[in-house]
């Protein structure tokens, strides 16, 4: 086990945590109850941020926050502050947005941890903020007008996959003429969009055949009975209605690319 001048050399304030614990062994034994936690606690935020719970989400980070406080994590206590603040304000835009910060500074404070402790505790386990795999040599394509919706769904597949945005129609079609060779898995296609809009590029795919080559989900606000059956009549995979949240469109977007995987 090292010293406590290991965690100040690493911006742990540790002066700062004494005045609350009173010495370095209550302060110890407490971090490693906060250790056995983290996991289970950390597993909730995920949980929470994709499902777009922003209530809850902000419950978990801030306890996040005051153990980070406790602790003199101040760097992680100060991002925590800043993700509670936004997820009361129902800014899940900011938490994605944002996300990965915060898991890197936890992946940092714990790796401390870990170095000061040595032996004595169990190893501590990276944090993957994203829990899934890279597979960025697969593209795909998110067709929509809207920036904050392709900025979001962007967002939340780009450490996952290569994501290709089209504001249009038209340049949405000109993106597959130039990329049916370099494996497009999936299309995610709003419906109500300038120039040529989502109904004239599922034409496009059904006069060309490219349906059987690349799978396409629909996003839109209209979930009229009559626009889901003229959706459906081209043959895509399935529907995704807004507002949605981060696990819909997980699950639409994986649905699509298994399709594709049966073809």
């Amino acid at each position: 086990m090292k010293s406590k001048e290991f965690l100040i050399a690493n911006q742990i304030d540790v002066e700062k945590a004494l005045e609350l614990f009173g010495d370095m062994d209550l302060y110890n034994q407490t971090l490693k109850d906060f250790l056995q936690e983290i996991g289970s606690r950390i597993k909730r935020i995920q949980k929470y941020k994709e499902i777009s719970d922003m209530a809850n989400y902000a419950i978990e980070v801030h306890s996040l926050k005051s153990d980070s406080k406790y602790f003199g994590f101040n760097k992680l206590a100060d991002l925590a502050f800043e993700h509670e603040q936004e997820s009361k304000k129902n800014n899940m835009f900011f938490v994605v947005d944002h996300y990965d910060e915060l898991m890197t500074e936890i992946n940092r404070v714990l790796t401390i941890i870990q170095e000061y402790f040595g032996e004595e505790i169990a190893s501590i386990p990276v944090i993957d903020s994203q829990n899934e795999i890279k597979l960025v040599e697969s593209t795909i394509l998110i067709v929509d007008d809207s920036n904050v919706t392709r900025n979001f769904v962007s967002k939340i597949f780009s450490k996952q996959y290569n994501v290709l945005v089209a504001p249009t129609g038209k340049e949405a079609l000109e993106i597959i003429n130039n990329n049916l060779n370099n494996k497009i898995v999936a299309v995610l296609l709003d419906l109500n969009m300038p120039e040529v809009n989502g109904f004239e590029v599922l034409d496009y795919f059904k006069a060309n055949q490219l349906f059987s080559k690349i799978p396409v989900s629909i996003i839109t606000g209209d979930n009229s009975k009559e626009t889901r059956d003229r959706v459906f009549s081209y043959g895509v995979v399935d529907i995704l209605v807004k507002p949605f949240n981060e696990r819909d469109v997980k699950l639409v977007l994986d649905k699509t690319i298994y399709f594709n995987d049966q073809l």
